[in-house]
């Protein structure tokens, strides 16, 4: 049975193991029960999922996700939690712990000899400051999922559930949004953790979406599209550059302060004249003044079509 969600349970665990946390890994672990079974539920993981866990620690949410799924895969960068791990989990005969980096992990070809190549769910306890990069690596990967449900400080479960025209809308909403709908299942308070984090911390589901509604031309640039949905039977817009799309879009955010014009202009990876950008976003019926957080997704799919027509 799971126990490590009592915060007594795991300082012993620490204590016998001679653990000690180390802040280039981003260690927090979870030490409440209520929490734990709340991310189980919130993931809607049956006895008939595979599960992938990033990051398991001491094996907290491990042992949660052994009792509820058919099986588990759970992959460590800390080596030194390896023996921790054999411990903790040892009651356990459908986990595996990988000693790997999960962004050299081939989910795909595991996704394959675990789960017969059909769609995983993912569950993480993510470090804040690689959030971003295992994410977007899921996304691009082309690896088949259900879910990822994931605990991530709340300001960037902000930015992944913005809507269009507010501050926390930004290149990270567009690239969530575009692959999978998001929903912030609730909120995390420090104490919650040991050692406690700074910042409220906030359990997201992302749902996959599993009907592309663009007509995809290329899927090997950096943001390869591959669950692109927007509720369309018919899509708005035909997108025939997802990478050039995600280019736009992270031109459009990377200075904050700057008008849409001037970060596309400013941005090597836009070859467009100035006056040209300009003159396309006045033509989608916008002032050149407009800033990036005023559009929408299906806009910025509108503004990459007309700006790939006038690269030079």
């Amino acid at each position: 049975m799971a126990y490590l969600g009592n915060p007594a349970y795991t300082m012993a665990v620490l204590e016998k193991h001679g653990f000690h946390f180390q802040k280039k890994y981003g260690q927090n672990f979870l030490i409440d029960t209520h929490i734990l079974e709340k991310i189980i539920d919130a993931a809607e993981i049956t006895k008939d999922d595979f599960v992938l866990e990033i990051g398991p620690g001491i094996g907290t949410m491990t042992q949660y996700l052994c009792e509820a799924a058919r099986e588990v895969v759970a992959v460590e960068i800390d080596t030194n939690l390896l023996p921790v791990l054999d411990d903790t989990l040892k009651e356990y005969d459908n986990v595996t712990v990988l000693n790997e980096d999960i962004l050299k992990v081939d989910i795909a070809s595991l996704a394959g000899e675990k789960n017969s190549g059909k769609p995983i769910k993912v569950v993480a306890n993510l470090p804040y400051y690689i959030t971003t990069p295992i994410i977007m690596g899921l996304f691009e990967s082309h690896v088949p999922l259900a879910s990822i449900t994931i605990m991530v400080q709340k300001e960037v479960a902000d930015r992944m559930q913005a809507k269009p025209k507010t501050k926390d809308y930004g290149a990270l909403t567009a690239a969530v949004q575009y692959y999978s709908d998001a929903e912030i299942n609730f909120i995390v308070p420090p104490g919650c953790f040991m050692p406690r984090p700074n910042v409220d911390s906030a359990v997201i589901t992302l749902k996959i979406k599993q009907a592309n509604a663009y007509n995809v031309k290329d899927e090997n640039l950096m943001f390869g599209i591959i669950k692109a949905a927007f509720g369309h039977e018919k899509p708005p817009v035909e997108i025939t550059d997802e990478g050039f799309l995600f280019r736009v879009i992270r031109a459009s955010f990377n200075q904050r302060r700057k008008t849409l014009a001037n970060g596309l202009n400013n941005a090597p990876t836009i070859p467009v004249a100035k006056e040209d950008i300009i003159a396309t976003i006045e033509e989608l019926g916008y002032p050149a003044s407009v800033r990036g957080e005023t559009l929408s997704l299906e806009e910025f799919a509108r503004l990459s079509e007309a700006l790939k027509k006038k690269v030079h």
